[in-house]
């Protein structure tokens, strides 16, 4: 199998796990946050940690990865929201329970949902010994792992109908294929796979049929997602530099690559505004090796109305002490939900989903103008 373990993901996971680690990490009064930002509510509870979470079209689910209590892999989750009282709600798996998953994502009807899977894996029970052993064999003696982000072979992508439960695959390339999102009209699927040796976007029918590949340049592609509109696709990607992932988007068609970010910086989780010009990410300077990097959520105005892609200074929206990374928005654009490890009581054991109102008429009188200098950004 195999697998990325570098500094980026070890230093995030670092920051993921510091609650359970017995370091919960204060609530801050942050001024910086507050000019943009509401009050931050939890809205998962229960699991051993849940992360990059989704909302339905109509507002009223969230769809997310949680790891439960007893068991060593992340599995899909929905659970009911209230936009107007956010708070903990009962959730329902929708995966196997087997195996390890990741990225789900709404069809725009929601009806259906989009995950990744490996409970066909024809050695699971293997793998789950071996998972079980080692986190056994860590918690005896007190051992914490580098954190590695496996690109398991045995990983396809599966529609899950959320009436009746029906799961259809719609990938059958031997690999790693995940990384998934549908496209506005949900006629497409984006996916990430490495059949061709390396991690690369593709596209393909939402069936399943008519794979055709987007990029192709060594190193990893991924985490991509169509724009509210349908015509560009932003990503994230290590291509000029091993592990420092950066910001690139490009249209639908896989032409007109633009490089967003760049420098000693490590950039991921792009996310479009459904409503606004705006890419949110995530994003910490790695410039300083004797610093531990601190992931926050990057904000930057963008323009393509002259048919090339441009971008402005990019704004910082958060300062908590841990990490906060995944972003994404409600389909009005007027909430952000994210996963963050800032409970300030020490009860979680790690990371969980926050959201938060955004006021709109605060970020756009404070995000940076776009420009006709180049779109890359280093932050500083």
């Amino acid at each position: 199998m195999r697998k990325i373990d570098n500094s980026f993901f070890s230093v995030l996971a670092i920051l993921l796990a510091a609650c359970g680690a017995g370091q919960a990490l204060a609530e801050p009064e942050s001024p910086l946050e507050a000019a943009w930002l509401g009050a931050a509510q939890r809205v998962t509870d229960g699991l051993a940690k849940a992360g990059e979470g989704y909302f339905s079209p109509d507002a009223r689910s969230i769809c997310y990865q949680g790891v439960p209590q007893g068991y060593p892999f992340y599995q899909i989750y929905v659970q009911p929201f209230d936009a107007a009282a956010p708070a903990v709600a009962a959730p329902r798996r929708i995966s196997t329970g087997r195996g390890r998953t990741t990225c789900c994502w709404f069809s725009p009807d929601g009806a259906r949902l989009l995950f990744a899977s490996s409970h066909l894996d024809p050695a699971l029970e293997q793998t789950e010994a071996a998972a079980r052993a080692q986190a056994e064999e860590d918690a005896r003696t007190g051992r914490r792992r580098r954190y590695q982000w496996d690109f398991d072979p045995e990983m396809e992508i599966f529609s899950a109908s959320l009436s009746s439960g029906e799961l259809i695959r719609l990938t059958h390339s031997p690999g790693y294929d995940a990384e998934c999102s549908y496209s506005p009209d949900g006629s497409r699927i984006l996916f990430v796979s490495d059949r061709d040796g390396d991690p690369d976007i593709y596209v393909m029918n939402a069936d399943g049929s008519d794979v055709r590949q987007l990029t192709n340049t060594p190193g990893y592609d991924g985490g991509p997602f169509f724009s509210p509109d349908g015509a560009w696709i932003a990503y994230r990607t290590d291509r000029l530099e091993k592990d420092m992932l950066q910001i690139h988007v490009m249209r639908a068609d896989g032409s007109g690559d633009t490089a967003i970010t760049s420098g000693q910086a490590v950039h991921w989780a792009p996310y479009w505004h459904p409503t606004k010009p705006w890419l949110i990410w995530t994003g910490a300077d790695h410039s300083d090796p004797t610093q531990r990097p601190n992931y926050d959520l990057w904000m930057a105005r963008h323009d393509a109305s002259s048919g090339s892609f441009t971008a402005g200074a990019p704004l910082r929206l958060t300062d908590h002490p841990g990490a906060d990374v995944l972003p994404s928005f409600s389909p009005d654009g007027r909430l952000l939900m994210w996963t963050a490890s800032r409970d300030g009581g020490g009860r979680m054991p790690a990371s969980q989903l926050w959201v938060s109102p955004l006021d709109l008429d605060a970020l756009e009188r404070d995000l940076p103008p776009v420009t006709n200098r180049p779109a890359a950004k280093e932050l500083r």
